[in-house]
């Protein structure tokens, strides 16, 4: 039988160059985003062509909200319906407030981040790693010497322009992935968190003065190059094989040395 990876994020970025290096590793897959018509046409491409390159590989695709407790349901009960259980579950979800936390006395208050839009984000980018891992768990969907991935950043440890509430989630994420580790451990699985470098993606697009940030990363980068989605999706078919099982409760930079320059 194949082995199955979940995917939370999947339609761009590092969820999708994970989910096409993951497919060439033999995979069947569960892919989890948002996205409007085209973006759906695009899906439904890739997974038909990995079904076809794949030799029988099979794809589930869920253009759904993967914070809505109902669609969890639905997807994890489809899961247990085709005897399948989550060899992988990669966490790269990429839905944060990009705002100041602070409006001065007599500027428009609605341009700082509210309660909600802070909830949200702690929701999106921590909290549904949790939500999912326990749910795996309780139904019993996790296959033996499971590998639970997410995706933090710097920003974590360091404070950027507009990135308040992701930097508060991606601490957030941290703890929790460290705490899971701790508890999955005795089960025979891992919680591990990868720390891309700057990459030009759709989400980092969204962050006021990317292209500054794109531009100054190259140039002080060690290797002269961004990282790329496909760098992060190798690692995560790295960290999935077994020889990676003694790897848990980590953060492991996949930034070519980014970090040290």
């Amino acid at each position: 039988m194949r082995p199955v990876a979940l995917i939370l994020g999947a339609s761009s970025g590092m969820g999708w160059a994970a989910a096409h290096h993951l497919a060439t590793e033999g995979y069947d897959l569960i892919l989890v985003y948002r996205e409007r018509r085209a973006g759906q046409r695009r899906m439904e491409e890739a997974a038909e062509t990995w079904r076809q390159e794949g030799g029988g590989l099979r794809v589930w695709l869920h253009n759904c909200d993967a914070l809505d407790p109902d669609r969890m349901e639905v997807i994890l009960k489809q899961a247990q319906e085709n005897g399948l259980q989550i060899k992988v579950l990669l966490h790269s979800i990429a839905l944060g407030n990009l705002r100041p936390l602070l409006a001065p006395a007599g500027a428009d208050q609605t341009s700082s981040l509210s309660r909600s839009d802070m909830q949200r984000t702690f929701t999106a980018m921590a909290q549904s790693y949790h939500s999912w891992a326990q749910a795996l768990l309780a139904k019993s969907a996790l296959a033996p010497e499971a590998c639970l991935l997410a995706l933090t950043s710097e920003g974590a440890r360091r404070a950027w322009p507009h990135y308040g509430a992701v930097a508060a989630a991606k601490a957030a994420l941290e703890a929790i992935n460290r705490q899971l580790a701790l508890e999955l451990a005795p089960l025979g699985h891992r919680a591990n968190l990868l720390q891309p470098g700057v990459t030009d993606t759709p989400a980092l697009r969204l962050i006021p003065g990317s292209d500054r940030l794109l531009n100054d990363t190259q140039k002080r980068h060690p290797a002269s190059r961004l990282t790329e989605p496909r760098d992060v999706g190798r690692v995560v078919g790295l960290l999935a094989r077994p020889e990676a099982r003694w790897i848990n409760g980590a953060v492991i930079p996949v930034d070519g040395g980014e970090s040290i320059a």
